[in-house]
């Protein structure tokens, strides 16, 4: 494992500096270098002229995590668009180039290299998934590349820190140290477990289970690994079956949670799953099987149902987005629509003598945000962490219930 992480790093930085990837005059170390050398070094900006911003995000649009992806762009696009229609940000337009990277790497490298290189974006907003950010995330900061609100909740998305980084969903690691505080001091369960992708993002859960346990003088008590293309569990139901677990904590996305969760309930494995961010999707609630019911995650935003009675302003942009993209908007259009706004708020606080370094002090300057789904963001020299709460949401009919708010370790 630690073999391909290097090649694939070494294979990052040879295809991004063969392009011209780097640059002298950028940050080039993710630690102790201070906001205001940083943001000078930026202050020669591509991607701006006197008519446009060009933005750029390479995603999933064709692969296993195609939800989010999909989603999260076409919400981004819709408040772009809308925008444009305004008038621009200052007068310029927003030029919004999109990669599908079909969540691989190799695929992730050469789309950041396209990005950067040949369209000279001046950020990435809304990039997917955990392995290919990390792919290509150091090269990019070089570049002075800003790194805009990514579709994982890794710790290296804020972790060190670094100027040209920042989120505006839950880390995972925390959402798990939460979800094995609240299980056990106010779910009552006593034998916690984890399985999890044996990949960065895996890794990520059974490290924050395993850190918050040792804190609480506890320890799991059994673990399961797998591959990301895996479709059997029925081995992994019986090593956590035997184990006595009575909480199992996920680090799986969309496809495998699915299938462990219909492994569980075929072989009576009757305990309470928990996720995040990454496996949390309306697709998982309305299983047929019903294989769905009572599993809970801890998430950044939870979904809306029209039915269940909404914010006049909210409907109002459920049903643009509907018109705009023939379905039903989803977390994901929720996150990508709040990205897209919050760099048009940035891009409106930076001005006219739009760079590098106006943009990031925007940004910092965003202290009292709240997006119109009514949750809320804030950022600080510092402090690029965008939100530090979670929501614990359950599954219950077919639907995603919210049991509580506000929820940290």
């Amino acid at each position: 494992m630690t073999c391909i992480k290097a090649t694939l790093t070494a294979l990052a930085v040879m295809l991004l500096a063969a392009c011209g990837g780097g640059n002298d005059s950028a940050p080039n170390s993710e630690a102790g270098e201070s906001a205001e050398v940083s943001k000078a070094a930026n202050s020669n900006t591509q991607g701006v002229s006197d008519s446009e911003v060009v933005l750029g995000s390479h995603t999933d649009l064709s692969g296993p995590v195609a939800i989010w992806g999909v989603g999260s762009i076409n919400g981004a696009r819709m408040r772009f668009e809308e925008a444009n229609e305004a008038g621009g940000v200052h007068g310029r337009q927003i030029r919004f180039v999109v990669e599908d990277t079909s969540y691989q790497i190799p695929r992730a490298i050469q789309a950041a290299n396209k990005l950067i290189n040949r369209d000279k974006v001046f950020a990435m907003v809304l990039n997917l998934g955990t392995p290919m950010n990390n792919a290509v995330l150091t090269q990019q900061l070089k570049a002075g590349i800003p790194n805009m609100f990514p579709l994982t909740g890794a710790r290296t998305m804020v972790e060190p820190y670094h100027d040209l980084k920042f989120a505006q969903r839950g880390i995972y690691y925390d959402e798990i140290r939460a979800g094995v505080k609240y299980f056990l001091e106010e779910g009552g369960k006593e034998s916690p477990c984890v399985i999890y992708q044996d990949t960065d993002y895996g890794q990520e859960i059974l490290e924050g289970a395993q850190d918050q346990l040792e804190d609480m003088g506890r320890e799991l008590v059994g673990v399961s690994a797998h591959r990301p293309t895996e479709s059997e569990f029925t081995a992994s139901i019986i090593r956590l079956r035997n184990a006595g677990c009575d909480v199992v904590f996920m680090g799986t996305i969309h496809r495998d949670t699915i299938l462990i969760l219909e492994t569980a309930r075929k072989m009576s494995f009757d305990v309470t799953f928990v996720g995040n961010n990454a496996a949390y999707g309306k697709v998982i609630a309305e299983q047929e099987s019903g294989a769905g019911e009572g599993y809970h995650a801890f998430v950044h935003m939870a979904k809306p149902y029209r039915e269940d009675g909404l914010d006049e302003t909210v409907l109002e942009w459920w049903d643009r987005y509907e018109a705009r993209f023939g379905e039903e908007p989803g977390v994901p259009a929720m996150e990508g629509y709040r990205a897209g706004d919050l760099i048009i708020t940035a891009l409106e606080a930076a001005g006219r003598d739009l760079d590098t370094a106006t943009f990031l002090t925007a940004v910092e300057g965003i202290t009292d945000y709240e997006d119109i789904f009514g949750y809320r963001v804030q950022f600080g020299p510092g402090d690029h962490n965008g939100v530090s709460e979670s929501v614990l949401s359950v599954v219950e009919n077919g639907k995603w219930k919210t049991l509580a708010t506000a929820i940290s370790y």
